[in-house]
């Protein structure tokens, strides 16, 4: 099954990182996200990706074209000037680079990946969210509900304390409350082919028409995602990944923690959509 990744957009909310690098390659722990994106789907036996690639592709593209040898021990003939890898344990993964335009916006990239599709089910996700979600899970979820989409859900936590007044005086304080924030996209869907019949062209955006009609033509009940895209969200994840202390460092055993500082994100079924 194809994971669908976007990888296109401007990152106007990490500016500081990606004047030189589209917001997927911001590094988090001498890594790309997008990496630890996909490492998260290859866990769960999902490894072939189709990226859809707009602003700065070049630089994705060349981190792949290098991954190989700049991942391995070389041994380099002088002479002939062939490259010997020696090393061996690498990912087994395909990755699929397509340019979906420098100004299309979420949804028109997804459509353009149509003839990738094979006219399949897909994963869909975001390039700058990390999250242990158990994607199979959500998978088998989807199935079970025959539907068009299945989308994650997610309580962001609140950015500042809570208070609560009696008259003049404050009779409750919550430090950063999380389950006042109400639900979000959590950023992790399982899609049908028919999903591509509600996007209009380059400029629709994925979370505006086509999520609002899926969701009025039908939603059933509601993993979680956390997810983080700011420069505030990245230098907490990268304090995170370096103080696991752990030698593995495992992203998947972080992910619960790393956008909820202070908090829990609450593990909920997805919510179906029709």
């Amino acid at each position: 099954m194809n994971v669908v990744i976007l990888c296109g957009g401007l990152g106007t909310r990490l500016r500081e990182e990606t004047e030189v690098r589209p917001k997927p390659m911001v590094e988090i722990g001498g890594r790309p996200i997008l990496w630890h994106i996909m490492r998260g789907y290859a866990t769960h036996g999902f490894n072939e990706f189709v990226l859809a690639l707009g602003y700065k592709s070049d630089v994705i593209k060349r981190y792949f074209l290098d991954y190989y040898h700049l991942q391995s021990h070389l041994t380099v003939s002088l002479t002939s000037g062939s490259v010997i890898a020696r090393d061996e344990g690498r990912e087994d993964w395909t990755v699929h680079l397509v340019d979906t335009g420098l100004g299309t916006q979420t949804g028109g990239r997804v459509r353009r990946l149509a003839p990738w599709l094979g006219g399949q089910t897909f994963m869909l996700t975001y390039g700058d969210g990390v999250s242990d979600v158990k994607v199979a899970d959500v998978l088998r979820f989807h199935r079970q509900h025959k539907r068009l989409a299945t989308v994650t859900a997610v309580r962001p936590p609140a950015r500042f304390g809570g208070l609560v007044f009696k008259g003049d005086l404050v009779s409750e304080f919550s430090e950063k409350p999380q389950i006042g924030e109400g639900w979000i996209n959590g950023g992790f869907f399982v899609c049908e082919p028919g999903v591509l019949d509600y996007i209009k062209g380059d400029e629709t955006y994925l979370e505006r028409e086509p999520l609002e009609r899926l969701a009025h033509d039908g939603a059933a009940a509601p993993p979680f995602a956390p997810h983080g895209r700011s420069l505030r969200h990245r230098h907490h994840v990268h304090r995170r990944w370096h103080g696991s202390g752990s030698s593995l460092r495992s992203l998947l055993s972080l992910a619960s923690q790393i956008v909820t500082p202070g908090g829990r994100a609450l593990a909920l079924p997805p919510v179906c959509m029709r």
